[in-house]
This record gives C-alpha cells, structure tokens and sequence, in this order.
C-alpha cells in the first residue's frame, strides 16, 4: 500500500501568498473528508517552550483554523503538560506560555486553548491496546473526546527519537503525564563523572528530586529517577548518557503504541501536517532554539502518519546541511542528517516498528502543489 503524501515548498508570488498556499495545500490534500459539521475538532500543536523561538509560527495555525471552520467543524488547540520541569507542566503555565507566543483566543480566529490533560496532567482515558510493550496506554481525555484530531507537527531533530514529527506529535504529545511517565521509564540515565563539572543544572530541573552533588559530582538515584531526560538535555558538558542499544528501541516502540491508542476512535478522522521549517536540531521544549541544520524545505499534509515523516525525514537528508551549526557530520545531500545529530539513535526503528502495528506505511507518492502562476 503506498500513501499519498502532498508537499509545498515556499515559493509564491503575488497571486497567493503562504497561508493562502498552506490553506490549499490541506485542501488538496483532503481535509474535508475528516471532517463534518459540529465536529469537535482538536488541533494538536506544540506551544513552544518560553525563549524557543523554532515552533510553528501562529500565523500558519491561524489559517490552518480558518480552513478548519470553512467545513462548519468547530476546532480547539489543545496539547498536554509536561512531564519535565518547565513553563508547561501545568495548564495555567501552559496556556500564559502559548499566548506570550502568539496563541491567544484573538489571533487564533477566536479559538479556545484547551489543555488535553486538565489541570495537572491528571484527566485521562486509560485505552486498551494490548501491545508488546503497553497493555494500556494514558491519553489525555479531551484528544480522547474530540471528534476529529488535526495534528500539526514541527519536523526537527530530537534527542531521543532521532527526529521529530507526527508520531511524537501524537504519540508522546497527546499522553497524560502518567503515559508519559510510562514512556519514558525504560529511559535510565548515568553520569559520566570525569566530565560533569558539579554545576548542578540536572538537580535544579529534576522533577523528581533524583539527582544530588556528591563531592561536587552528580548523582542519579535510579529508585527516584522517572526516566523523562530532562537531565540529557540541560547538562552542559554532555555528561549524562544513556544505555541506548537496550533502552531507546523499547522507548520508540512504546511512542508508537501511544499513537495506536490516540487514533483507535480516529478512523478516518485524523489529518496530519509536517512543517519542515527552522529545522533546529533539538526539541522544541527546550527554552532556547540552535541554528537550523538545513534550509527550510517546506510543508506536507496527509492522512498516513507514518508516510508524512517518512516523507519528511528524506526531504531533510537530501538538503545539504547548513556550516556553522551542531550538525558536524553528514553533511552533504543525501547522507543522514540525524544519524549526524544523533549516531546512537536508529530513528529507522520507530518507522518500522508504526507499520508493523498498523500505523501506517513507509511506501509514498510525493504530490507536489504547484505554484500558482502569475496572472497575464
């Protein structure tokens, strides 16, 4: 089975501008058939972290929106908290995020923010899925209780998965704070003592309190330790590793049975876009954003999750990356970009593994939306 998966890049004119592409770009695409009048519809986005400036612009989720509501459904941008310690782990601090960058309920077409795991990360829907890894999976009730979900992902680099896209969009984007937790607990780091510097960075962001200065060298205590890498990404000497060969492969396979029970009730009711844009070579939840590692490449829309980042990942290993950023190996067009970011992760395994369970397929046609000519 090979998916259709529909691509623009960013050229345009002054017969029709980029939201006005973008627009008919899901259109094209076939947004509408997932859609119905009154559907309660969730937008799926990521907020972006105060001091990230890589996430989606709001102004391509307010057209995004705008498309939405032309077919009568009535959407919600919505995300879950965070299972590490920053400005959204709770939905008041995660709601004053998103409007400090741009998502408020005026820009967005008058569009409520509603957080999926209610206040606390609490309110979910335990879903049966019965799995290698996962028996149950934790999803936040109100992705749960739309009718329709709409993910709309930044495709970067990522720590842990190689890159990021769709399936972590609704994999780990859409789990409560206990499926989260259920992710990330094979995820066991370690302290590389000759090189931390007992600046104590990992302790100040622990959320679980499991990290302590022991002679002025961290310490991990793994009864403590809930697995979410907040550690890895905030050491500033890369001094805390994990055992990736056992661990990450189970860690990807558990996000894509999240995402089996996030789309069981979606049949036909799901719709995804990819932003390959500011590539950053981290996560957007980080409070900073590197230097992009390649030039931007453009936006896809589809109704398969595995094909759109499959699609996504070969459009970023075919452009050259950019000098001067963290991206110092396979560089030229063609080699691995993300095996250059991350040569531990085989970010391969998470696609394999989504079509194994029924995700999805890694078998595409790339569609290209042809730019609207002039007007004589």
């Amino acid at each position: 089975m090979i998916a259709d998966v529909f691509f623009m890049d960013l050229e345009v004119n002054s017969r029709e501008n980029l939201p006005q592409k973008l627009s008919r770009l899901v259109k094209t695409a076939g947004i509408e058939n997932v859609l119905t009048k009154n559907d309660l519809t969730a937008v799926k986005i990521h907020f972006g972290e105060r001091g990230n400036t890589a996430y989606i612009r709001p102004v391509f989720i307010r057209k995004i929106i705008q498309t939405i509501k032309e077919y009568k459904a009535r959407p919600f941008l919505t995300d879950a908290n965070t299972l590490y310690v920053g400005t959204r782990s709770n939905s008041v601090a995660h709601i004053h995020t998103a409007i400090e960058n741009g998502f408020s309920y005026s820009s967005m077409d008058s569009t409520p923010i509603i957080i999926a795991d209610g206040l606390m990360g609490k309110s979910e829907t335990k879903i049966s899925i019965d799995q290698k890894n996962c028996q149950h999976v934790y999803i936040g009730s109100e992705i749960i209780n739309a009718d329709t979900l709409i993910s709309v992902a930044h495709f970067k680099g990522h720590e842990l998965t190689g890159f990021g896209g769709t399936l972590k969009n609704i994999g780990m984007g859409c789990a409560s704070r206990r499926g989260k937790l259920d992710m990330h607990s094979n995820v066991s780091p370690k302290i590389k003592r000759k090189t931390c510097i007992g600046c104590a960075e990992c302790e100040k962001h622990c959320p679980a309190g499991a990290i302590s200065l022991e002679e002025k060298k961290a310490y991990i205590d793994k009864n403590k330790c809930i697995g979410c890498g907040e550690c890895i990404i905030r050491c500033p000497t890369q001094s805390v590793n994990i055992n990736w060969n056992q661990t990450i492969p189970v860690f990807l396979e558990k996000m894509m049975e999240y995402n089996l029970g996030v789309l069981k009730n979606k049949e036909k009711k799901a719709f995804f876009i990819n932003f390959i844009t500011d590539i950053s070579p981290k996560c957007d939840c980080l409070s900073y954003s590197e230097s992009p590692i390649v030039n931007n490449v453009g936006i896809l829309a589809a109704t398969d999750p595995v094909a759109i980042d499959q699609a996504s990942a070969d459009l970023v290993n075919q452009q050259k990356g950019l000098p001067g950023t963290v991206l110092q190996t396979n560089l030229a067009a063609g080699q691995d970009k993300f095996r250059g970011l991350y040569p531990s992760v085989d970010w391969e395994h998470q696609l394999d593994y989504a079509r194994k369970i029924g995700l999805g397929t890694r078998e595409y046609n790339l569609v290209k939306l042809k730019t609207l000519s002039y007007k004589k």
